[in-house]
């Protein structure tokens, strides 16, 4: 039935109103097209406010104390209010036949029984549902109680009430016993269930449908057995010969005082009225007496027929299926309706009356019984049917196994009678199609309308492939000349398999350019078929530079073994593994370097992978690198350690050094790291530097030692680290003090006193040149300083033997000379 959306308000719990949207049904002869599109554009101008409230009211009422019918507690439930129904519902007659107020037992029995239902109505005003219309699920307890309020509650309601109490309650009045069967209201949960049970295909169909029809015919003689019994009690006990069951004598076994005699007994008696009345067979032995039962027997005799003949018809159901012609002639009834309604010219009638009825000669449709089944199950089926068709196109000479595959599995099979018409020249075409059987013909129709046959389609022959590739016209008209079957493939799902296979993609262009080598519009067209290989190798590159830098292992190896290049860079120059290697995806790097990526490939920038995990500290993808032959040779190595002193990087500025990158690297200033630290003051940095073996003595362009930019910020401690630093590199490395002074001359200070002396004797000293010579330099102080010492000595009090020791800018002493040292 037509519907259309309306816009209602309710707030059951809620301060703020919220909006929902309920489904108004429509006349049927109130709607039209012009309607539907109305009402569509309706649903299409909702605003988002009114979409907002919705989706907050759905979420409130999700939060409250809502069961959903998927519930596992609430299907055991249901399981055990069923096996209630089936008792509630075969009891009821029964108690209303045979019973005239319960026994203790029993009582109880059904005041629990009642208490159960009780609680069931309780559940339902909880119990999500879904929209017969719209099929959502709905969860507003406002709604969910209006539905259970409008349609059983009443019912449920009346039949939970102890009607056996409320009977011996009212003095043992007749009517209200009547009431008992609302409680037969029960049996829609048992028809319920077996409705399920017929969905449910772990059981036999068949079995399923039959012991729903046993239950139905014992159920209707159940009842018309307990109401046979029920007419014989209503009349006086004097008049108990004049009933059905009073005035029956079999054989020796007389009913005239039936109430005296075994409920089971009586119970069976009745039930064996019921049921040769229902079959009609009449043996006669028992039979209607007065007019109330005369009156009952022709109403349950009347309704016996509409069951018999419904049981009947669905066991003949079972057991006959509708035939193929019967469906071939309902089908072809519609058919002439649509063809007469719309006014269709012959040729097309005819071909739509071939068409149809091909698809019963030749079982067309039996492809179709699958359309239900699981995907998997589907493409295994057409990979056994069409898979040895496929491989021998020679369109696909040369594909993977798996580029074959997700073609199959994607085919459609069609039939077609001899003289229709596939594809006409200049159409666009959105279809490729593949010769299973049969024979076509490929034909180029001139300006002036005369044909001509340029090629026959056989067996593993296909076409459409040039117009779908190239995205051009068809070239030329395909007309079946003989019965065939044909195997079809849309462009969409074809284009989307060659994108994911690019190499297999590369491999039907160039199949297709060599198996129409001889016609001139294809060699033509070689310009855009390379084309879309450029745009589909840059499209494919970006993809794997895409998962690399995402860490999508699964699609990158789906990528890289439909393949793609593993060592494909981007605008930038950087391949997949520098994107991994910048992100630390371990298993990524792991994977591309197993593919043969290139591990030491340089980016426009000269960074290399490990350049790119070292800087991020990604130090267990850095030793990964190494383990596989990387190695970590920086262009500009001075420039990189200098920006990294500059930035205060100095997890980046440990990981370089300890992979072996020279700490005494300059830059285009001819400066060293530790120029840069002992400029900055950075004594922590410039101390990792002297710890890996970087120079004090390294001169930048203008002359400048790292002491000297030291001496220059005036950072005391760097002094004292850079003094330090200076003479334990002498120590070590002697000759560097040589190559020193034969290139540089060496200034020092000299003072006349001793480093150790008193404050008050100390005098100001004087710069000098360093001579080739302690005695020189000895000599040189005395005359200027008009001192009369012999000895040179550090600031230590250390004496010094040789002017090699003294480094340039030293501080030296030239004690007076006394009695005590030996020396005039």
């Amino acid at each position: 039935m037509p519907s259309r959306i309306v816009e209602s308000r309710d707030s059951p719990e809620r301060e703020e109103e919220e909006e929902e949207f309920e489904i108004e049904d429509l006349p049927e002869n109130g709607s039209s097209m012009g309607s539907r599109f109305a009402l569509l554009g309706r649903q299409l101008r909702m605003r988002t406010a009114s979409r907002d409230r919705l989706v907050n009211g759905f979420k409130g009422c999700f939060g409250r104390f809502i069961i959903t019918p998927d519930n596992r507690f609430y299907r055991l439930w249901t399981h055990l209010i069923l096996l209630w129904a089936v008792y509630s519902s075969f009891f009821t007659p029964l108690e209303f036949g045979f019973f005239r107020g319960l026994p203790q037992k029993l009582l109880l029995l059904d005041i629990a029984g009642q208490f159960a239902f009780f609680v069931d109505i309780f559940i339902h005003f909880f119990l999500a549902f879904r929209d017969a219309q719209t099929y959502r699920m709905v969860y507003s307890p406002r709604r969910i109680a209006l539905r259970y309020l409008k349609s059983g509650f009443l019912m449920d309601l009346l039949a939970c009430l102890p009607w056996d109490i409320i009977y011996k309650a009212s003095g043992r009045k007749e009517e209200v016993r009547y009431f008992l069967w609302i409680r037969l209201c029960r049996v829609r949960k048992i028809t319920k269930f077996l409705q399920t049970l017929e969905k449910d295909i772990r059981v036999n169909y068949l079995f399923t449908r039959i012991i729903k029809l046993i239950a139905v015919e014992l159920y209707c003689t159940h009842t018309a057995a307990c109401i046979f019994y029920y007419l014989a009690t209503t009349l006086p006990s004097s008049m108990e010969g004049y009933t059905w069951i009073g005035s029956l004598q079999l054989g020796e076994n007389s009913y005239k005082n039936f109430r005296e005699i075994d409920l089971l007994k009586r119970y069976l008696t009745s039930l064996y009225f019921a049921i040769i009345t229902m079959a009609t067979v009449g043996y006669g032995d028992i039979h209607a007496v007065n007019i109330r039962e005369m009156v009952f027997v022709m109403i349950f005799v009347s309704f016996d027929m509409i069951l018999g003949a419904y049981l009947i018809g669905n066991m003949t159901a079972l057991i006959v299926k509708g035939s193929n012609t019967e469906r071939y002639r309902d089908k072809m009834t519609e058919l002439i309706k649509y063809m007469n309604r719309n006014k269709l010219v012959k040729d097309i009638r005819n071909q739509i009356k071939g068409h149809v009825r091909l698809q019963y000669d030749i079982s067309y449709t039996d492809t179709n019984v699958l359309q239900d089944m699981p995907i998997s199950i589907r493409a295994k089926v057409s990979q056994s049917l069409y898979r040895p068709y496929i491989e021998k196109v020679p369109l696909f000479k040369g594909c993977s196994s798996e580029f074959i595959n997700q073609i199959v599995v994607r085919l459609q099979e069609e039939f077609f009678l001899p003289g229709e018409i596939i594809m006409e020249q200049g159409n666009a075409v959105d279809q490729l199609y593949f010769v299973s059987h049969g024979v076509l013909d490929g034909v180029a129709i001139a300006e002036d309308g005369s044909e001509e046959t340029i090629l026959q389609l056989e067996a593993d022959c296909s076409f459409g492939e040039i117009a779908v590739l190239c995205n051009i016209p068809q070239p030329y008209t395909v007309r079946v000349s003989e019965l065939s079957r044909l195997l079809r493939l849309d462009k969409q799902s074809f284009t989307n398999i060659m994108q994911i296979y690019f190499f297999d993609g590369r491999a039907v262009f160039k199949n297709l350019l060599e198996g129409n080598e001889s016609t001139l519009q294809i060699k033509q067209l070689e310009s855009d078929v390379s084309f879309h290989i450029g745009k589909q190798e840059a499209e494919l590159a970006l993809k794997v530079n895409n998962a690399a830098f995402h860490g999508d292992l699964h699609h990158l190896k789906g990528l890289i073994r439909a393949g793609a290049d593993p060592n494909k860079s981007d605008y930038d120059g950087r391949s997949p593994l520098h994107h991994a290697a910048s992100k630390g995806y371990e298993d990524v790097c792991q994977f591309l370097i197993q593919e043969g990526a290139e591990i030491d490939r340089r980016d426009k920038f000269g960074n290399t992978p490990m350049l790119e995990a070292i800087r991020n500290g990604h130090d267990r993808v850095a030793a990964l690198m190494v383990k596989n032959g990387a190695s970590l040779s920086l262009e500009n190595a001075g420039s990189h350690l200098c920006q990294a002193v500059a930035n205060g990087d100095v997890d980046f500025l440990k990981r370089v050094l300890s992979n072996g990158v020279d700490p005494n690297s300059r830059d285009y200033d001819h400066r060293t790291p530790l120029h840069l630290a002992a400029a900055e003051g950075l004594h922590v940095i410039a101390r990792i530097l002297l710890e890996s073996g970087a120079s004090v003595f390294t001169e930048d362009r203008w002359g400048n030692t790292p002491l000297d930019e030291a001496r220059k910020c005036g950072s005391k401690v760097m002094i004292k680290l850079l003094d330090d630093a200076k003479f334990s590199e002498l120590t070590e490395f002697p000759e560097r003090l040589k190559e020193i002074h034969k290139t540089h001359p060496v200034r020092c200070t000299v003072f006349p006193f001793h480093p150790w002396g008193p404050r008050e004797g100390r005098r100001e000293g004087i710069v000098m040149w360093v001579p080739r010579s302690i005695e020189e330099l000895v000599k040189a102080a005395q005359e200027k300083l008009g001192c009369s010492g012999w000895r040179i000595l550090s600031e230590d009090g250390g004496r010094i033997p040789d002017v090699e020791m003294i480094s340039d800018g030293q501080k030296l002493y030239l004690p007076a000379a006394t009695s005590s040292d030996g020396h005039p």
